[in-house]
């Protein structure tokens, strides 16, 4: 079939949205068409060559936040059936290597196959434009594109009830977010946490330290709209800089320091971890979830400290959820009025629109910006 789909020719070029030839799903595949895609950070390390190496080589077609109603599966696929709902999470989850088995299926044995842009049942392309085979740039899904073919260890099947405008949030940023704050830096009540950057995953550690909670919040980001959204969500505190912040641990934590630091800059940075690790008290948990450039290899932080106040140092992929489980919760949660996935969304756009929409992200105009294609189905 021939559908639109954003590519990445080149590396630090736009998007260019183009038809594309889109082959029928193979054994244990399935054809959706979308309905929503967010537009993550992480894509943005793709255009810019952050990941390379962790992610499909160019060309490409972006995005893996995408929600959609199934319309075909391959042979042998029981989990999802035509007009299903279904959110992508971005790590497949098989449910049978050790790594799933053990509840940890956010580290699946998939991911590895799956960075490739290929498919993982044969390694080959089913997304053709011009006469190439085109790779899928995080997590073997294209979701900027009106369809596309997935694993089926990449769907998860949701009630019908629920706006996939909304949904596709949960398939990275709201489920690395907020598992930043409630699994892996175990955010308890009346704790004091802190959190570096609010994009979507900062936003989203803000609402999981809120629930699980947190005495204290304070948010951490250079841009005021970002510092006032961060507020509105639950924040406590607001600080412009880290620098600012450890200025006011005395007031804000009771000179304790903060229990839980979440790293969600756009971009991470050795130098910058190293003062943010400042910030922790006694035992605190430093959750780097940020994605670093993959030739940094140093952090600037101290290592008596983390002896004498045994701080730790914690990295988390997608929350460390098992998205099988929080996506449909987490959405649950939505439906009952307990997680503002609306506060987050800033503004959508057409997938003609990919290039504004980071434009925006870029410019700190947007906590959240998502692609919509048509209706729900």
């Amino acid at each position: 079939m021939k559908t639109k789909a954003a590519i990445l020719w080149e590396e630090n070029t736009p998007w260019s949205v183009e038809e594309i030839e889109l082959d029928p799903p193979k054994a244990g595949e399935v054809l959706v068409e979308l309905a929503a895609s967010g537009l993550c950070h992480s894509d943005e390390h793709v255009v810019t060559g952050d990941l390379r190496g962790f992610v499909g080589s160019v060309p490409t077609i972006g995005g893996h936040e995408g929600a959609g109603v199934v319309l075909e599966v391959g042979e042998g696929v029981r989990s999802v059936a035509p007009g299903d709902h279904v959110v992508f999470g971005f790590v497949p989850a098989c449910g049978t290597c050790p790594s799933c088995a053990t509840g940890h299926s956010n580290l699946c044995d998939l991911a590895g196959p799956a960075a490739s842009g290929l498919q993982v049942s044969d390694m080959t392309s089913r997304h053709h434009a011009r006469g190439r085979d085109l790779t899928l740039a995080i997590g073997g899904l294209g979701t900027f594109a009106h369809h596309t073919v997935v694993n089926e260890a990449s769907c998860i099947k949701i009630d019908r009830s629920h706006p996939l405008d909304r949904a596709c949030l949960l398939g990275c940023g709201v489920v690395t977010g907020w598992g930043s704050a409630v699994n892996a830096g175990k955010v308890r009540p009346d704790d004091y946490v802190a959190i570096v950057g609010i994009g979507g995953i900062g936003a989203s550690a803000i609402l999981g330290a809120k629930a699980a909670g947190a005495r204290v919040i304070a948010a951490i980001d250079p841009v005021e709209l970002k510092q006032a959204k961060a507020l509105e969500l639950g924040a406590t505190h607001a600080y412009a800089s880290i620098a600012e912040a450890r200025a006011d641990v005395a007031d804000s934590t009771w000179n304790r320091g903060f229990d839980v630091v979440i790293m969600a800059m756009s971009v991470g940075d050795g130098k910058a971890l190293g003062e943010a690790s400042e910030l922790a008290g006694k035992r605190g948990r430093i959750v780097v979830t940020n994605m670093h450039p993959a030739t940094e290899t140093s952090i600037d932080l101290s290592p008596i400290m983390l002896t004498v106040f045994e701080r730790q140092v914690i990295g988390s992929l997608f929350g460390s959820a098992n998205p099988r489980y929080e996506i449909p919760m987490l959405l649950e949660l939505y439906s009952q009025g307990r997680l503002d996935l609306d506060a987050l969304v800033t503004r959508t756009y057409p997938l003609e629109g990919v290039n504004e929409g980071y434009d925006d992200m870029r410019a700190g105009r947007n906590i959240r910006g998502v692609l919509v294609y048509g209706s729900d189905g």
